[in-house]
């Protein structure tokens, strides 16, 4: 039975059998009241029973060890009743987390890289990962927030170091996720500022600055074709385009761990198959990929696409690649179903509404010529002339009286009666 004891100094200690031994023992608990000490005592017991009839520890033991302090949870550990605390470093554990997860893409491990170096330069790769608080969580934001880092950018790095600290509070080396409290946003949502819509003209100048035919088959697969660029675009293969049925199979990394989403078939746009047919006739002897020039991995499209970009005489825009799949999502919806148009391009309604549909200056034309027209026809000038009469004959009997002009002659409108008589 486990006992709370008070000495003159008025530090507080617990007498207590050990049931390994049966030799009697103290925890000391130090400067503490008697509220605190009976409800350490009332754990303690439970876990006391637990290993004296050789039961799994109580669930609310467990809670409560995890939420000890270092300090404490060693001076039970040195009693032997539980076992040591692992004291885990962060750098060590974020990149021994980083390195275990071999299933990750080539993206996706590079987004993560930028957010464990964050991680590490602002709080030290020695700091202990129980020593995160939730005050120091909102600080690392603040940290990004002064690295004049764009919004979407410092939700996904935040919403990664959620992602460690959720699995180390798997893993039971801290007691609780400091990144997981309200008022600390780690999703990303749209951004109506980086959209840009790239039109069919801008779109030209562009082609015609480009130094070869797979460069300009990068372009249109991803402005007309939607595709994303370039995890799409360079798995392209020839054998997946269907001259026949006028459309092409695109393999998408990005959705393929969703069951039936590993590809999408879209049409073949007609500004896609002239591409492709220019990008074929100088393609080396039994390519298998469309894209032959440009796979390597440490080559940078961004750079050489804003090379081109101002090589035509045009300034670059935000999100390079992202905004012409914008502009042919904007531009496709104008013409076909929604639910369609997300289809082909490989996302939901959703993430079309929040990323990628952008309101266009022909919108507002058209718009604008819709008024246009209905204000002239309600302008028109009144039918002054008189219907044609009808021609003599039997069938024409019943019509042989005067014909009335036509409505747009009645300057009155209708009367006050109506057309039933009072």
């Amino acid at each position: 039975m486990a006992t709370v004891a008070r000495t003159k100094s008025g530090s507080r200690r617990i007498l207590y059998v050990d049931p390994r031994d049966g030799q009697r023992k103290t925890l000391w608990l130090g400067q503490c009241s008697e509220r605190v000490a009976q409800g350490v005592s009332g754990k303690f017991q439970d876990l006391l029973n637990a290993i004296a009839l050789g039961m799994p520890v109580d669930p609310d033991v467990l809670r409560w060890l995890d939420k000890l302090s270092d300090e404490f949870h060693g001076k039970l550990a040195d009693t032997g009743l539980v076992p040591p605390r692992q004291t885990a470093r962060l750098g060590e554990f974020l990149n021994g987390y980083r390195d275990s997860r071999t299933d990750l893409k080539s993206q996706t491990r590079v987004h993560m890289g930028h957010a464990i170096r964050n991680l590490i330069d602002f709080f030290d790769e020695q700091k202990p990962l129980r020593d995160v608080s939730e005050q120091d969580a909102r600080e690392f934001r603040n940290y990004l927030v002064e690295q004049k880092l764009a919004e979407a950018t410092i939700r996904r790095r935040t919403g990664l170091a959620r992602q460690f600290f959720t699995v180390a509070r798997k893993r039971k080396l801290i007691p609780a996720n400091p990144f997981k409290q309200d008022g600390l946003p780690t999703s990303v949502g749209g951004n109506a500022s980086r959209r840009f819509f790239v039109t069919r003209e801008m779109t030209e100048q562009i082609l015609q600055a480009c130094p070869d035919a797979e460069w300009r088959l990068l372009i249109v697969l991803a402005r007309y074709g939607g595709l994303r660029t370039p995890s799409e675009s360079l798995r392209l293969r020839w054998r997946d385009i269907d001259i026949e049925r006028k459309r092409f199979t695109v393999t998408s990394p990005k959705t393929e761990h969703h069951a039936g989403h590993e590809s999408r078939i879209v049409p073949l746009f007609w500004e896609v198959a002239e591409a492709l047919d220019e990008a074929f006739t100088t393609a080396p002897e039994g390519a298998e990929f469309c894209i032959t020039r440009y796979r390597l991995n440490n080559l940078n499209l961004r750079t050489q696409f804003q090379r081109i970009i101002k090589r035509a005489g045009l300034q670059p825009w935000p999100r390079l690649w992202q905004n012409l799949r914008s502009s042919r999502q904007s531009e496709l919806c104008g013409d076909f179903p929604e639910h369609v148009v997300c289809s082909w391009l490989g996302n939901s309604k959703a993430v079309a509404r929040e990323h990628y549909l952008q309101v266009r200056e022909s919108d507002f034309e058209r718009a604008v010529e819709r008024v246009r027209s209905a204000t002239h026809s309600l302008h028109e000038p009144p039918c002054t002339t008189m219907q044609a009469p009808p021609t003599e004959g039997h069938e024409n009997a019943d019509l042989a009286h005067d014909t009335p002009l036509c409505m747009t002659m009645q300057t009155g409108g209708m009367g006050r009666v109506g057309f039933e008589p009072t």
